[in-house]
């Protein structure tokens, strides 16, 4: 199927067009705080490469957490846009696949930094399914987890023992996710709550 694909998930930024058989992505490493900025440049750039128009797509897939509030809000905010003016469906996708489907190893723990000592993880087997429900950790529980799972992150961490990057995760994910049939509306993943909720409660 062709699709549009992006991720704002994070610090770094990626958009993916598929069309056909031919995939273009566009990524850039570090625009954290900018994603609201450079997003609709970066999806228009693409779907140039690409020779695609938003009609062309047939679905649209959207990175919906663990991350940085801010830029998961500017994500899905966009992909319900575009998937409500062309009257597309939408596909979401998490950090934790695009980490687990870069590697072939048997069991994986997919794990983002949540600040502060505390990460989010999920663990996946062999055969990509979750082994390890999506929880919030702090660092002491993911070193035990380490006996049972190879630690991956999109970021260098001191306790991954794998660094993977979201260009060769992130169009597998995506691809699995329609080949499933995972359609379905696009709602943040959120492990904790923000730090403005955590104050207010305070």
């Amino acid at each position: 199927m062709n699709y549009l694909a992006f991720d704002t998930s994070s610090g770094a930024l990626t958009v993916l067009a598929k069309k056909g058989e031919c995939l273009t992505v566009e990524h850039l490493d570090d625009c954290a705080l900018q994603h609201s900025v450079l997003l609709m440049d970066e999806i228009d750039k693409t779907l140039k490469r690409a020779e695609m128009t938003l009609e062309d797509t047939e679905v649209i897939a959207c990175v919906v957490g663990p991350g940085s509030f801010t830029g998961i809000r500017i994500g899905i905010a966009t992909a319900k846009g575009f998937c409500l003016a062309a009257g597309k469906p939408s596909v979401p996708v998490t950090a934790f696949e695009i980490i687990a489907y870069t590697l072939n190893d048997d069991f994986v723990l997919a794990v983002v930094d949540a600040g502060r000592g505390y990460y989010y993880a999920c663990g996946f087997d062999k055969d990509k399914n979750i082994s390890f429900e999506p929880a919030y950790l702090p660092q002491g529980q993911i070193e035990k987890l380490r006996e049972q799972y190879e630690v991956a992150s999109l970021e260098k961490l001191p306790l991954a023992t794998k660094v993977v990057r979201a260009e060769v995760g992130f169009p597998l994910a995506v691809e699995r996710a329609i080949e499933k049939g995972r359609f379905a509306p696009l709602d943040a993943l959120y492990l904790r709550k923000s730090q403005a909720e955590e104050q207010r409660k305070g």
